[in-house]
């Protein structure tokens, strides 16, 4: 049974609209975590790094709750497939639902449009062909923030402020454009290494301590969620999510990304408008089965390893679901 949390959930959608905005006005890049994650087992220091942040954002959650995720119903051969087809599937399409939904619905993204209503969809009727559990009615919504909610939303501060840090040394130390200088080579300024990777940490952290808030780390939610409001176990904390989200980094990217031109340095790597393509919506399409099969997302899994190794609890599924993700990423070139 699950309760839906329609204040943490909204809180924490806000929450992981901010570092979202903040990497790219730092470093230029897009917030993709499948993209992360199979750039990082290629051996790509900055996505290696954004991946331990992930990781560790999750061991911090263990040591303020005191205790590990919940476990999934799936046997190991469900947890397979699932991983499989959502490494593969989300290598083909670009992107999941950070990549697509969280960042591309903000930049109003066609390609991102289109995945996320495919995967969307496709993950809703696997999920009611092959339901992971049994479900039952929703309990009443729960409006309230506990203590543990409290410390999520106050420590999401601390990254903040390591990325507002950042900003600002790089603003006061940037020199001032030469009048003569090209606009190409203002735009690629040589990239401040070590910065750049303090800031996929403090980054990475603070979108880990953002989802917990919201309760969507919990695949049981996002499966209540993707049985839709017809069923009496439909739980819409996933829509609160989006609902802070969404909106809050649309009007952070169309109004504060500044000149495109990263702050500590690098290439402006947000992508430029593109084709709807087949790749695009076979690889959502098979994202969408892996994950409605399961309610497993690349980011959450990566989040609830980190926690369940944190505090000592069952972490196999957790390893398992990652390892089969990476060889799915690994088919495709």
């Amino acid at each position: 049974m699950s309760t839906p949390t329609p204040s943490t959930s909204f809180l924490g959608g806000f929450g992981l609209a901010l570092p979202v905005h903040a990497l790219m006005v730092l470093n230029g890049s897009v917030f993709g975590i499948s993209g992360l994650i199979h750039r990082a087992v290629r051996g790509n220091k900055e996505a290696l790094v954004a991946t331990t942040g992930l990781f560790l954002g999750g061991a911090i959650i263990g040591f303020i709750e005191g205790q590990g995720p919940d476990s999934s119903s799936l046997s190991l051969q469900g947890l397979l497939l699932s991983g499989f087809l959502v490494g593969l599937g989300t290598k083909l399409s670009n992107g999941c639902t950070s990549g697509h939904m969280l960042s591309g619905l903000s930049r109003f993204s066609r390609r991102s449009i289109a995945a996320t209503a495919t995967f969307f969809s496709t993950a809703a009727i696997t999920n009611r062909i092959l339901p992971p559990h049994t479900f039952i009615p929703v309990h009443a919504p729960d409006w309230n923030l506990d203590s543990t909610d409290r410390t999520l939303l106050v420590a999401q501060a601390i990254p903040l402020i390591v990325s507002m840090i950042l900003y600002a040394h790089a603003s006061t130390t940037t020199p001032s454009t030469n009048p003569n200088q090209s606009e190409d080579s203002e735009a690629n300024r040589p990239p401040r290494n070590l910065s750049r990777l303090a800031a996929l940490l403090s980054t990475t952290v603070e979108f880990a301590l953002a989802l917990r808030l919201s309760n969507l780390t919990d695949p049981k939610k996002v499966s209540a969620f993707l049985l839709l409001p017809f069923h009496s176990a439909f739980d819409p904390s996933l829509a609160f999510l989006a609902l802070g989200a969404v909106p809050t980094g649309a009007i952070l990217y169309h109004f504060g990304r500044g000149s495109e031109i990263p702050a500590l340095g690098g290439k402006w790597a947000i992508p430029k408008p593109g084709k709807v393509d087949a790749r695009l919506l076979v690889g959502a399409a098979l994202f969408g089965v892996g994950w409605g099969g399961s309610g497993f997302c690349p980011g959450p899994a990566v989040i609830n390893f980190g926690r369940a190794l944190a505090t000592g609890s069952e972490f196999t599924q957790w390893f398992f679901w990652l390892c089969a993700f990476v060889a799915g990423g690994l088919c495709v070139s």
